[in-house]
């Protein structure tokens, strides 16, 4: 992990800029940090200058709770290499929506599957480097982003104790076996009128987590529109899962 830059916000909170493999990411901590400061992993669906803004505050949300919170870009996004067969089955998916018509599963498959494939093993980078740095421990969790790679980490990970997923994001049929060997603590967001969601393939996926325990929340809205509400209950329960 190499620091580009830092900045230092009002409320005290820390962000400092980095790239992992050339891969380009922000760290967000508390002014003052402990050996016991949980990290959690920032999701997004791509796009970090776009997404900025919404990650920065989120993150200083998470980190006035006590917690750390680092995030890095996505295979495909601002630069990043991308194969042209996910290309095309973007490109297909975009034209899809527009003319108000369903993703067929084999779009689906083409552009998330690899995108998964790719994306969890950078994500675990991430965490060997963000457990490594003074004052950051475990245990870690992951928050947002496409809900494929946050089953994928909530399963294949063990450094996750819980996690806090965006039922907005495509998901590939095939995931949902993988979602009943999933254990971790879960807290679901589901936006109702998510004009870009298979709300029935969401509620489905939930239904095939094998967690013991699980929590849907589903507010009326479209893909944008989580209350601001949300954000208090995500912290409350990061709280009871990772101090």
């Amino acid at each position: 992990m190499h620091f580009t830059s830092e900045k230092r916000f009002d409320d005290g909170v820390l962000e400092r800029a980095f790239t992992l493999d050339e891969i380009p990411g922000f760290l967000w901590t508390p002014e003052s940090v402990t050996a016991t400061t949980p990290l959690i992993l920032m999701g997004h669906p791509g796009g970090l200058s776009r997404m900025y803004p919404r990650l920065a505050a989120r993150a200083r949300h998470t980190v006035s709770a006590g917690f750390a919170a680092a995030t890095i870009e996505l295979p495909g996004c601002e630069g990043r290499p991308c194969s042209a067969d996910s290309l095309r089955a973007r490109g297909e998916m975009q034209r899809a929506l527009a003319a108000g018509e369903p993703v067929t599963p084999e779009v689906i498959d083409r552009l998330i599957l690899p995108l998964a494939e790719q994306a969890v093993p950078e994500w675990q980078a991430l965490l060997d480097a963000g457990l490594e740095l003074p004052g950051i421990g475990g245990p870690a969790g992951y928050a947002g982003g496409f809900i494929s790679i946050g089953l994928r980490m909530a399963l294949l990970e063990p450094r996750i104790a819980a996690a806090t997923l965006f039922a907005g994001s495509f998901v590939p049929r095939s995931m949902l076996e993988e979602a009943r060997q999933v254990e971790i603590p879960l807290l679901v967001l589901l936006q109702w009128d998510d004009e870009g969601n298979d709300r029935q393939l969401a509620l489905d996926l939930f239904d095939a987590f094998g967690s013991k325990e699980k929590a849907l929340h589903a507010n009326l809205g479209g893909h944008t529109g989580v209350p601001e509400s949300e954000g208090d209950d995500v912290t409350r329960f990061f709280t009871r899962h990772l101090k």
